[in-house]
This record gives C-alpha cells, structure tokens and sequence, in this order.
C-alpha cells in the first residue's frame, strides 16, 4: 500500500532544511517538497539535490515571479496598503501566493496534509493556514515548530550538524532572512534589542547604505496605467523586469530601507530590518500620481481603505470576501490613475520631482496666484458663512447660557 503524501513549502533554508528528515524520522510519509520561486535569486540553486538528498521523494520548483507581481504585489501597492505607516508587506502577500500553488500541487499528488516551517511565534503560520482553509480546507496541516522539541534556532543548528546537512546560517550569523523580489526582511541576534542601531555593512543584501550611496541625485520616471507602473524613463517593461530595474536603481541610491517595531498578529510586538528598494519607489510615485487624478472625496475614504486593506493583508486574509470587495472598490478608483512621476533618488531618500496626467485634476488657471477669469474670490465670502453657520449658532447659544 503506498505511503500518505505531505507537501512541504520548503525553501531550503535552516527550519525547512531540517523538517524533512524530521518527517521521516516521526512520521510514514511520502514527503514532497515544494519550493514556490518569487524571486528569491540564487537561493533556489542547488535546492532538488539538498531535498532528495535528506528525504524528499521529489522536489517542484515552481516560478511564480509574474503571478505574485500582478496579482498580489500590483492590488496592494493599487491600494497604497502600509502595515502601521512603514511596513511595504513583502512577506505578508507572498505567503498566500506561495501557499496557493503548494495546495493546487497537493491536490494534483493527491496528498493528505501540507507541512511548513514557520515558527509558532510568527505571522507566516497564520498566512498559510488561512490560505489551506480557505481553498483546501480538508488537508490536514503540519507545523513542526508548534509540536517538536527544539526550541531554538541554535538547536536547529545542531540538528543539522548532526545529520549532516549543510544549512546557509551559523551560529555566529544566524539572522532569519525572508526575500523575495519585493524586499529581503532580517530578524535576530542584535536586532532583537530595539535599542541597537543595524549594522547595515553587515546585514544589506539588495542595496547599498545611504552613506555609500553616490554624492548625485538619479532622476527616474515611472509612467502608470491604471494604477500600475508600466515604464521606467519611456521604457516599457514587463511586471517581473520593471521591479527588477527599480531594486536595481533605488538600491544603488541606498533608498528603501526600514526599521520597524511591528505588532505581529500573534500578540507581541518584534523588530525587523526591512530591504524594499523599488517597492519605496513605486508606493511614493503611485501615491503622487493618486494626489493628481484622485477626487478629495476618493483619496480621504481611499486612505481609510488602504489601512483596512494592509491589515488584512498582514493578518493573512487575502482568500477572503472582505480584501476581494476592497480590491474591486480599489480598482474602480484606479481608473484615472493614469499618468507619470518624475522622482529624485538621493542617499536613502525618494522624493517626488514632478507628475503630469491626462486626467489631472489639478487646473492651474483656478490655482494661479497672478490674475485670473474663472474663479470669482468674492463667491468665498458666502461659501464661509454657510459653512460657519453651526459655530455661530453655537457660540450664540453659549453665550445666551452664560458658558
């Protein structure tokens, strides 16, 4: 009779390494890994020869660069979505896209359950697990680090050790890294005490510190359609490239880089060093372009919208009805969301140097301070004592009461 199936969403790094031969050692399993590609680079080199080698059956690698940019990355940079005024959610939506193909390969295996590596400490176990129940809710789930007897990363070390199997941290540099085409994200070691400044010659992978960055500005243009960029300086990219070109020039200018004290779901609060290189770009060139073609109305509830929308986002509701609706209120909103941002690249900081759109509602003959002949200042003088009207009629009660 043939073994029971479990997927694991492996990545090949320290707990995913060590999770295989951990299912064989407790578990009658046919383990099969699968590691979800969105843009992690060179990480995923060598990974079938690490998997089968300490347990798996088999290994996919599946590319899902172009489906995490368009369908998760482009709605919620759309909805100008910020997790607590700083976080750009680079892990938060990669987890249900790479969940969502680790449960359509588990329904083609005809597996009974889906492993994963996150910590129960974490928000990524939240992120998964929702993702499974909302699309597959019959598979059984397996979370090691809720159920094992190791109890920290420097016995997953020793673990390893002592099967040998290599794993790309020490004990010496053990940050806990997430990256992907979006961002690189590091925890651990000294970043645990907010107290301690990062070492960023040490810990920046994507970019260079906005000390090291060069004494001259880069101009860049970012042209949108809707909402989502689609050229750099009149160039037009495919979704997958044009991010690419950003990480590459906003790193270069030392721009993009976050400390951040977060609330995780879980309850506790925890620091991170944050890597979002063109993802810093696109939010403020977006969020110029929005100030030009949006509507008071529009852009004030927007606002509202994009605080509802990150926090479903980081709370690992993307497969539900709420973040859908919000997405469809989003896209209608995007429609005149048309146009191009200029932005000044210098030592860690990106400014806006320009926008220009087709439906701009920006009309400088009603702005101008010099002479004009479509806007009557006298009208403002009625307009003000409508609009004052109830702290008139207040005050007048105040003062027939004595107050």
């Amino acid at each position: 009779m043939a073994k029971e199936k479990v997927i694991l969403a492996y990545s090949g790094g320290l707990d995913t390494s060590i999770i295989i031969p951990w299912l064989k050692e407790n578990y009658d399993y046919d383990v099969i890994a699968v590691c979800g590609d969105v843009g992690q680079g060179k990480e995923t080199e060598g990974l079938e020869e690490k998997a089968l080698k300490t347990g798996a059956s088999k290994l996919y690698i599946e590319n899902l660069q172009e489906e995490y940019v368009t369908d998760y990355i482009w709605p919620t940079l759309k909805a100008q979505a910020v997790y607590e005024g700083k976080y750009l959610l680079g892990t938060s939506h990669a987890r249900p896209c790479i969940a969502k193909r680790v449960v359509e390969i588990a329904e083609a295996e005809g597996a009974t359950a889906i492993c994963h590596g996150c910590t129960g400490k974490g928000n990524d176990q939240v992120r998964f697990e929702l993702t499974v129940k909302a699309l597959a809710p019959h598979l059984k789930i397996i979370a090691p680090w809720r159920i094992w007897d190791i109890k920290s990363r420097e016995e997953e070390i020793e673990y390893a050790e002592a099967r040998g199997i290599p794993v790309p941290v020490s004990k010496e540099d053990n940050y806990s890294m997430d990256r992907n085409i979006w961002h690189l994200s590091h925890e651990g070691m000294d970043l645990e005490d907010p107290w301690n400044e990062p070492n960023l010659d040490r810990i920046l992978k994507l970019m260079v510190s906005p000390e090291k960055a060069p004494d001259k500005a880069t101009y860049v243009e970012i042209e949108f359609e809707k909402g989502i960029p689609v050229a750099i300086d009149g160039v037009k990219y495919g979704a997958v490239e044009l991010l690419t070109k950003l990480n590459e020039l906003a790193g270069a200018n030392g721009v993009g880089i976050d400390d951040i004290v977060e609330n995780r779901l879980v309850g506790m609060k925890s620091r991170g060093v944050y890597e979002t290189p063109g993802g810093t770009v696109l939010y403020t060139a977006h969020r110029e372009l929005e100030y030009l073609c949006l509507d008071k109305q529009t852009l004030h509830y927007k606002e509202l919208v994009a605080n509802q929308f990150a926090e479903l986002v980081y709370d690992g509701l993307w497969f539900t009805p709420l973040r859908e609706a919000l997405s469809a209120f989003v896209d209608k909103t995007q429609e005149t969301v048309t146009g191009t941002v200029r932005v000044k690249l210098y030592k860690g900081v990106c400014s806006p140097a320009g926008a220009k759109s087709p439906y701009s509602l920006y009309d400088e003959e009603i702005a101008t301070f010099s002479e004009d002949e479509v806007y009557d200042q006298k009208d403002a003088e009625g307009f003000i004592n409508l609009f004052g009207l109830p702290l008139k009629v207040r005050s007048t009660m105040l003062k027939r009461n004595g107050k």
